[in-house]
């Protein structure tokens, strides 16, 4: 895990965002406050190394959805679609699509663990420790919907 790692122990969290190659992305991340910046750089991470760990995923697209940092498998087609922003409720969030049966699958799992915003969203304040081993889990799963529904799973 050193991508990890290394946001984990980087306190400047600001400086990380230089390690985005889409411009538009970067963007993204610099105008978000920084305590919430710190924790969507902590996800993007999660994200990049779950799919660097499951077989299937194939490389990341990482591009700008609705305006939000959003994580594709397009050259697999393997998985669904993975956006990071901020809720208006406040703090940050990881959304999958709402058409998917992803968050409810992962609510039922861990039903008080986590604040869901109905089927789309995860929502974390900016003090929170975030629970990498439980969200891998729904990252693997959405890096991987496609992959599952072919198999019959």
């Amino acid at each position: 895990m050193p991508l990890l790692s290394s946001i984990l122990n980087d306190p400047r969290g600001f400086e990380l965002v230089t390690s985005i190659k889409n411009t538009s992305v970067a963007s993204a991340f610099e105008v978000f406050p920084s305590k919430e910046r710190e924790g969507l750089l902590k996800l993007r991470a999660l994200i990049f190394e779950t799919a660097a760990e499951t077989e299937g995923v194939g490389p990341l697209e990482e591009t700008l959805k609705w305006g939000q940092p959003s994580y594709l498998t397009s050259k697999t087609k393997a998985g669904s679609t993975i956006r990071l922003g901020l809720p208006k409720t406040g703090g940050y969030a990881l959304y999958t699509h709402c058409q998917t049966s992803l968050m409810s699958d992962f609510q039922t799992l861990f039903p008080d663990d986590f604040v869901f915003e109905g089927n789309r969203a995860i929502h974390f304040q900016p003090e929170e420790e975030l629970p990498t081993d439980k969200l891998r889990l729904l990252i693997k799963a959405a890096l991987t919907y496609h992959l599952s529904k072919t198999r019959g799973d």
